[in-house]
């Protein structure tokens, strides 16, 4: 049975009401006329200090998806502490959410990964599952799509018949006639063409499909047009790295090949169609040949870019976004002030968002999904103020329906203050950083504080809003300043800042500096007390916080590390095996892979650190954790003194149980507190009481 705080029929708030032929225009003087109604009270969590393991459940509504005729949803629920996909038809609230399967995390041989769903029609929810095999020994991932009936609860296998490893790549969806193109690898015939695909257009309804691109002895993955014409091919090679397009016109045209280029630097942007522009040889593409991605037109057949059609100053373009047919472009992704925002060309979705912006106030309004009329919108108000919820809009009687909270305990809780505030390296370089600050201390200086870099670490960022993994939350919530850098190397500010970390003297050097440097700087500032400071992360950002404490223990008082690399020679042979030899350097293209390995350099004064693992890891191999451990204690340090160290059995990179996020929440709070306490006397305050919000 789920569980779930669906309110039906709360939050009725009339925003903005116009008719189908209503001018986009006018619903956006009329929202910003109008005095709305408040979005729901906060509850009194206000008041008390909410524990760190509530930020890190699963969300009790994730991923929210609308029918495209708006009579039903898809979304993901908690059921337990774990994910489950459900649906919920809209014209029947008071039935509440029906589930279809559980969204377990694919471990061991034999098991199960929901990995992501989409409606093709309005009565069939196809999902993507994967399914880990044992192939002679070893752990192989398999990937089908499976269609579900909301009529009647069937499931149907789509194109399973003759499919090898990946049969669950949809192309292009022909909701009106409820069929989609499918990549798929096929075993008839040969086994030798693994990995060459073809393309199949599948009836949902019944799984059956006929051929429209055969395999090609180049092409490993394909892409459609708004019109489901296959109109590309790529290919990469593992060895030598070149990426390679093809490409034609039209259906009855054959493809040539346009590009083949390979990118040593790993920062280029492949210059590959977000959409194709109907009637043209033309696409709109986001490329990096001017330093920041930017949007282009670009000729297909010779690759030659226009002018930029949209750019933000000294920033990278995030992405396009495009209409549910993929023949239109409704606006764009863009980063700025350290918070990704969605900007609208499409009028009426631009007037929606205004309208929407009315009630929850600016950046406060997310435009999830919504119906191929726009007549039902899927919002999803909070993430900067508060924590929040889904709601339904009619943009024909105005009506905002709360659906449900995202976490059912959390509810409309009030967030921890965060800003993105730019300060200066060492070496002169300016790093941009999100800072949470402990809304319980507000305007209290010298506090203590958490570093947190981000995974990745190459051209990902960290952002304003509340976020999956919301450890910045949990932390500041028990009276630590956190702050997150967006050290060199991560995305979103241009080819030349992420080379910056790739370069020699950047990994595990520079880029650790960058970190010391923002201790330095808020110290100097008078938010931090320099002498109070810990480090954390997970992935990267668990190496960062292994060759922190190893580095750097005059720095950090205490550090954990989360499913990081500590041996990159080790790690570097892993890639190659599993990767390719071109992907060998993606994790470190450092001059010095052994220097700057915690595991190598274990003897010395380190600063106390948890070492955390997940056993069924399959980006970083558990051996990693087993290989620094086993070399702290050949150097003599104490384990429970010197390190910590967990084996989460159940454990893989994505953290993916309640049991095993807060674990990891709660052990390193718990490590915090013995070696960086958030509340000493000479603070001059007292940490307010935990709640229960069972």
């Amino acid at each position: 049975m789920i569980k779930t705080s669906l309110l039906r029929g709360a939050a009725l708030i009339a925003v903005a009401a116009f008719s189908t032929g209503a001018m986009p225009a006018a619903l956006a003087s009329q929202a910003q006329a109008q005095t709305a109604d408040t979005p729901p009270q906060v509850p009194a969590t206000a008041e008390g200090r909410i524990p760190a393991g509530e930020f890190v459940k699963q969300a009790n509504m994730r991923t929210v998806r609308i029918s495209p005729d708006g009579t039903r949803l898809a979304y993901l629920a908690n059921s337990g502490g774990k994910q489950v996909l459900v649906t919920l038809n809209l014209n029947d609230i008071a039935a509440g959410p029906k589930l279809i399967l559980a969204a377990e995390e694919a471990r061991d041989s034999g098991e199960r990964t929901l990995r992501g769903f989409r409606w093709v029609g309005n009565e069939h929810i196809v999902m993507t599952v994967i399914s880990r095999e044992d192939m002679a020994g070893n752990l192989a991932d398999f990937r089908r799509l499976i269609a579900y009936d909301v009529k009647d609860g069937e499931l149907i296998q789509l194109a399973w018949r003759d499919a090898g490893f990946d049969a669950g790549n949809i192309l292009h969806i022909d909701h009106k006639n409820g069929t989609f193109l499918l990549q798929r690898d096929s075993t008839a015939g040969s086994t030798e063409r693994y990995f060459l695909p073809e393309v199949v257009e599948v009836d949902v309804d019944t799984g059956k499909y006929k051929y429209v691109q055969r395999t090609n002895p180049v092409v490993t993955n394909w892409q459609a047009d708004g019109m489901g014409v296959v109109r590309a091919g790529y290919n990469y090679d593992r060895d030598t790295g070149r990426q390679r397009i093809l490409y034609r016109s039209g259906e009855s045209d054959n493809f040539s090949t346009v590009y083949n280029q390979a990118d040593a630097t790993f920062t280029e942007s492949l210059p590959a169609p977000q959409v194709f522009i109907p009637g043209t040889d033309e696409a709109f593409v986001t490329s990096r040949e001017s330093g920041f991605t930017k949007v282009y037109r670009m000729n297909m057949e010779t690759m030659n870019l226009g002018e930029p059609v949209f750019e933000v100053p000294e920033r990278d373009v995030s992405g396009v976004i495009q209409s549910d047919d993929g023949n239109r472009v409704l606006g764009y992704y863009t980063f700025e002030d350290g918070q990704e925002r969605a900007v609208y060309t499409d009028e009426t979705l631009k007037a929606v968002k205004t309208a929407l912006e009315g009630v929850f106030g600016k950046d406060e309004a997310q435009i999830v999904d919504y119906s191929t009329d726009l007549g039902k919108v899927v919002v999803f108000g909070g993430g900067l103020q508060r924590i929040g919820g889904y709601y339904i809009f009619d943009t024909r009687t105005g009506q905002l329906d709360l659906l449900d909270w995202q976490f059912s305990a959390l509810k409309d809780a009030p967030i921890n203050p965060m800003r993105a505030e730019t300060y200066t390296a060492s070496d002169g370089t300016r790093i941009e950083a999100i800072i949470t600050t402990p809304r319980h201390r507000e305007g209290q200086k010298n506090l203590p504080v958490v570093v947190l870099p981000h995974g990745g670490p190459f051209g990902v960022k960290d952002t304003v809003n509340f976020g999956f993994a919301a450890w910045h939350q949990a932390l500041a919530e028990q009276g630590y300043v956190v702050i997150q850098p967006n050290y060199r190397g991560s995305g979103g500010y241009g080819k030349e800042f992420e080379k910056l970390g790739r370069e020699p003297g950047g990994y595990g050097k520079r880029m650790q500096d960058d970190l010391n440097d923002a201790v330095a700087y808020f110290s100097q500032q008078g938010l931090i007390d320099a002498d109070r400071a810990c480090i954390m992360g997970w992935s990267y950002g668990g190496f960062a916080a292994a060759r922190g404490a190893q580095r750097d223990a005059d720095v950090w008082q205490c550090a954990i590390a989360g499913a990081g690399v500590y041996d990159m020679p080790l790690m570097n042979a892993w890639d190659r095996k599993n990767l390719g030899r071109f992907s060998e350097g993606f994790q470190a293209t450092s001059d010095d892979a052994e220097g700057i390995s915690p595991a190598r350099n274990a003897e010395g004064e380190w600063a106390p650190i948890l070492i955390v693992t997940a056993k069924r890891d399959a980006r970083i191999p558990m051996e990693q954790a087993e290989t620094l451990v086993s070399a702290l204690r050949r150097a003599g340090k104490v384990e429970g003194q010197d390190f910590r160290y967990i084996v989460q059995e159940k454990g893989t990179h994505n953290l993916p149980y309640d049991d095993v996020h807060m674990q990891w929440i709660d052990e390193a709070y718990a490590w915090l507190q013995k070696y960086n306490p958030a509340y000493i006397p000479s603070d001059g305050d007292a940490a307010p009481a935990l709640i229960s919000l069972n």
